[in-house]
C-alpha cells in the first residue's frame, strides 16, 4: 500500500500551531475537560480511571451510547475507533481490493480518495451540482446513474458535506440507495458534521435505509471534542466484526480516558447541551463571515452552508488557490484551506467556529491582502 501525500492534513499539521490566526479548522472551538466533566461524580470517575487497555472496539457502555443514536442498532452494530478518520480507514481496508471502483462525492474530505487509491481501487469523482450564488449544492443523480456499474464496490458520500456545508434530503438519500441497490454496491456515509445544523434539524442519516450502508462519525466536528480522538462506524454486525479485525492491526484500542469522557459527552442530556452550544457558535459567527464576503462581492461569492462551521468561498482573483493560501499564511499569518485541496481551484474553505474575537480580526487581515489582488 503506497499512500499519496494528504495535502490538507499536512498543511494543517505543519502550520496550524505556528500562525497567529487559524481559519483552517472545520469544527467549533473545543471544549475543555473541566467543561465536559463538570460534576463531582464525573471528575471522580475520571481521576480514578485505570490507564490500562480498554475494550479494543470500545467499551460496552460507549457502544451502547453510540448505538442509541441509530434507531434499531445495538452494540454489535458499533465499532469505536480513534477518530472518524480511522473509522473511514478500517472500512475501506476491509471493503476494497485492487481494481475495485469507488464512486466518490466531490468535493469531499480527501482522506478516503487517498486511501482507496493506495489500496489499488479506481476512484471515479461524482460532482455536487450547484454552488452558484442563490442555489444549493446538491447531488447530481443523473451523473451518479452513469457512474455506478457492476464494477462499483463502494459509493462514498459526506453528509453534511465538507467543504460546502450542504446536506442531503431524505429523498436524495433514498435515490442514492436505489442506485446502489441495483448492483449491490456499498455506501459509506461520513456524517461527522451531523448535529451542527443551523436550523437545529438533524441531517437525515443513511442509517436504516439500505442493508449495505455504513455510517462513520465521531466527536470532533459537531461536538467540539477533537482532542478525544473518538470516532465510530455503524453498520451491519458482520461488517463491524470484520472492521474490528482491521482495527486490531492499527491503533488497537481507544484511550481509556477518552472512552470515559466520550460516555459523558453522549449522555442524552449532555449531548443536547453540547450540540446546542455548537449551533449557538455557528449561528453567531456565520453572519460575521457572510458580511465579510458580501463586502467583497462580486469578487467573492458563496452558497450559504446548511451545517458545520465552514464556508466554501468562490473567488474571482487571478491567482491559484494554493498560492493565495500561502500568501495569506506568509504575509498575514492567516491559515485558510485552498480549494486545490478538494480539487477545486478558485475556492477557499474558511473555518468560522472560533471565538468571534479571533474570527473578525483574522478575516480583516485576509481581506487586506485580497483587496490588493486583481
Amino acid at each position: 500500500m503506497r499512500l499519496e501525500p494528504f495535502a490538507l492534513e499536512r498543511m494543517q499539521s505543519a502550520w496550524e500551531h505556528r500562525v497567529a490566526w487559524n481559519l483552517s479548522e472545520s469544527g467549533v472551538h473545543p471544549l475543555r475537560v473541566e467543561e465536559l466533566a463538570d460534576t463531582a461524580a464525573d471528575r471522580a470517575a475520571l481521576l480514578t480511571q485505570e490507564l490500562g487497555y480498554t475494550q479494543t472496539n470500545g467499551t460496552a457502555e460507549l457502544r451502547a451510547a453510540i448505538a442509541a443514536l441509530y434507531p434499531g442498532a445495538g452494540a454489535a452494530h458499533i465499532e469505536v475507533t480513534n477518530g472518524g478518520s480511522e473509522a473511514n480507514f478500517v472500512v475501506l481496508c476491509h471493503l476494497l481490493e485492487p481494481g475495485d471502483e469507488v464512486v466518490m462525492m466531490m468535493p469531499n474530505y480527501m482522506q478516503m480518495r487517498g486511501v482507496a487509491r493506495g489500496l489499488g481501487a479506481v476512484v471515479r469523482p461524482w460532482s455536487l451540482a450547484g454552488g452558484d450564488a442563490g442555489s444549493r449544492w446538491r447531488p447530481d443523480m443523473s451523473q451518479l446513474e452513469t457512474l455506478v456499474s457492476s464494477k462499483t464496490r463502494l459509493i462514498v458520500i459526506c453528509n453534511p458535506n465538507n467543504p460546502t456545508g450542504a446536506r442531503m434530503t431524505w429523498s436524495e438519500l433514498d435515490h442514492i440507495c436505489r442506485i446502489a441497490g441495483r448492483t449491490g454496491a456499498w455506501i459509506l456515509s461520513d456524517e461527522i458534521y451531523r448535529g451542527a445544523e443551523f436550523d437545529g434539524v438533524e441531517t437525515p442519516s443513511i442509517w436504516g435505509r439500505y442493508d449495505r450502508a455504513v455510517v462513520t462519525s465521531g466527536l470532533s466536528k459537531a461536538y467540539g471534542l477533537p482532542g478525544l480522538r473518538i470516532g465510530w462506524l455503524a453498520g451491519p454486525p458482520a461488517l463491524v466484526e470484520a472492521c474490528w479485525g482491521v482495527h486490531d492491526y492499527t491503533s488497537i484500542a481507544p484511550g481509556a480516558v477518552n472512552d470515559r469522557l466520550a460516555r459523558v459527552a453522549l449522555a442524552p442530556a449532555r449531548r443536547a447541551l453540547i450540540l446546542a452550544r455548537t449551533r449557538g457558535i455557528i449561528g453567531a459567527n456565520y453572519p460575521i463571515v457572510r458580511r465579510w464576503i458580501e463586502k467583497r462581492a462580486p469578487r467573492l461569492e458563496h452558497t450559504p452552508p446548511e451545517a458545520g462551521a465552514i464556508v466554501f468561498v468562490r473567488y474571482h482573483h487571478a491567482v491559484n488557490s494554493t498560492a493565495l493560501a500561502e500568501r495569506l499564511r506568509s504575509e498575514q499569518s492567516v491559515l485558510i484551506v485552498p480549494g486545490d485541496h478538494f480539487d477545486m481551484d478558485g475556492y477557499l474553505r474558511i473555518g468560522f467556529g472560533t471565538d468571534p474575537a479571533h474570527l473578525a480580526p483574522a478575516l480583516a487581515l485576509a481581506g487586506e491582502l485580497l483587496d490588493t489582488i486583481e
